[in-house]
């Protein structure tokens, strides 16, 4: 069987069940689960499905259900190490830069930990944690000065609610990247958890240019609650182009990711 009928058989399943295991897709197809991995990182990469643990789901179908940071980490993580290449050549020395928690984000730290004199607000535990570590041996006065803020600890080991949003509200950043669970070009940035939304909206408020990043998975997706506008960005940056409708309303910054299998493209 071709890689592209396999690709479409995948997608015939999954268009009449909310998920789909690897165990059986390779005994449906007849191909080994190795190769039924590969097909589902390629679909991946194109946005038709998204790849959790032991298979596929539907983009969109977790909209409303918030996955851990330790499961999200590895997942698209070319991806995310080029957004997060791209996100900070937008930085200069010297200036406050506000963070939200996330995956895509914390690929950020190893390299906000090279620009001098950085001050980083963030409601991340991991980010904090590790911009903190790799700054501990760095020359004094070279390493980020880091600002966490309190509040309750969510799957994503992002710190939310009253004491998150008023501590980050009280602050100001010359720029904020923040990650997201969903952006659509009609629907914004969103995500599934209602007190992150607000402690977001307080990081979107709070700096003088919002720039959002979303791998392709999260291209099209619509979460439970929206923290902003995609006008409210100033720059979206993703590894794959999301189309005309995204750039009509922010800028798009892409520098794409090869695709892993290039053989299997039909």
């Amino acid at each position: 069987m071709l890689a592209a009928e396999r690709h479409a058989a995948i997608l015939e399943r999954l268009s009449g069940q909310p998920a789909v295991r690897v165990s059986g897709l390779a005994v449906a197809l007849g191909v080994s689960e190795m190769t039924v991995r590969r097909d589902i990182d390629t679909l991946e990469a194109r946005g038709a499905l998204v790849r959790v643990h032991g298979g596929a789901v539907r983009p969109g179908s977790l909209s409303s259900v918030e996955a851990g940071f330790d499961a999200n980490r590895t997942r698209a993580g070319e991806a995310k190490q080029q957004i997060a290449a791209t996100a900070v050549s937008l930085l200069a020395p010297g200036m406050t830069v506000s963070v939200t928690g996330g995956t895509t984000t914390f690929a950020l730290a190893p390299l906000l930990s090279r620009v001098r004199g950085l001050t980083v607000i963030t409601n991340s535990l991991p980010l904090a944690d590790e911009l903190f570590r790799l700054g501990a041996g760095a020359p004094s006065g070279s390493a980020p000065r880091v600002l966490l803020s309190g509040g309750e600890l969510t799957p994503s080991k992002a710190l939310v609610g009253p004491l998150a949003t008023g501590t980050i509200g009280s602050l100001r950043a010359d720029v904020c990247f923040m990650g997201a669970h969903g952006v659509d070009a009609a629907a914004g940035i969103t995500t599934p958890n209602l007190a992150e939304a607000d402690t977001n909206q307080a990081f979107a408020r709070t700096c003088g240019r919002l720039v959002v990043l979303a791998d392709a998975t999260k291209i099209g997706v619509v979460s439970l609650a929206r923290v902003a506008a995609l006008e409210a960005a100033a720059d979206l940056v993703t590894d794959r182009h999301p189309g005309a409708d995204y750039a009509a309303r922010t800028r798009i910054l892409c520098d794409p990711v090869p695709d892993p299998h290039p053989e299997e493209r039909p």
